[in-house]
């Protein structure tokens, strides 16, 4: 194991105290080692404090409420890990996930983020199927791990974005030439309970917002501006 690089699972928390202790219980028992967890409680008000603090083995960081990009640059900055592992307060990992996913990339080099399936807790009848791999709602991308040297490279999360910052964060990744690959394992296990950010999208997609603001990258570096 001296040689396997360390990985840090990221976890921004709020108001999180229903599932908190299952999701926690999830990430502990990985059977990778090294692994850190640094969880980012964003401003919670309910039991979600008193839940981290009774786990002394979690890396827990506190900031005023500032949304999950936010959340997950703060706790980015307070890990340690080669390896970034992204989780959600309310879902549950198999326990292979984190050896799936740092073999994978162990064994390519040349990939900088990897993805994988997932199955969902009381899925809403309204969820629909990939054509892939016929999963609902398609692939997860809370199941991204990504190398911290791309991610600090496309400068983390925009922090400006309520929804659909990881999708943006993929989308700057592929802009700036990093591969991202997609392997058959279920790497995540998704609850839907009414309170997912999923389940209150904006009027606007953040996947349209994403690609504008690429094209306008890709103008002003051709010098267009138009």
């Amino acid at each position: 194991m001296g040689d396997r690089p360390l990985v840090s699972a990221i976890m921004p928390a709020f108001q999180a105290e229903a599932f908190l202790e299952e999701a926690i219980a999830s990430l502990l028992a990985q059977d990778y080692r090294p692994f850190e967890v640094v969880v980012c409680d964003d401003g919670s008000t309910d039991r979600t404090p008193q839940i981290l603090a009774a786990h002394p083995e979690l890396h827990t960081i506190r900031q005023a409420n500032a949304g999950p990009a936010a959340a997950s640059n703060a706790a980015v900055a307070a890990s340690r890990g080669e390896l970034l592992a992204l989780f959600d307060a309310d879902d549950r990992w198999p326990p292979t996930r984190l050896t799936v996913q740092a073999g994978y990339l162990a064994s390519h080099p040349e990939v900088a983020c990897v993805l994988g399936r997932q199955e969902w807790i009381d899925p809403p009848p309204w969820l629909t199927r990939d054509r892939v791999y016929g999963d609902l709602d398609g692939i997860p991308l809370v199941s991204a791990m990504i190398r911290r040297s791309a991610f600090e490279a496309v400068g983390g999360f925009d922090e400006s974005f309520s929804h659909g910052e990881d999708m943006d964060l993929l989308v700057r990744l592929r802009e700036h030439g990093f591969r991202i690959e997609i392997i058959p394992e279920i790497l995540v296990y998704r609850r839907f309970h009414g309170g997912n950010l999923i389940a209150s999208q904006p009027d606007t997609s953040p996947l349209l917002r994403s690609v504008r603001q690429k094209l306008a990258r890709e103008r002003a570096a051709r010098g267009t501006g138009s």
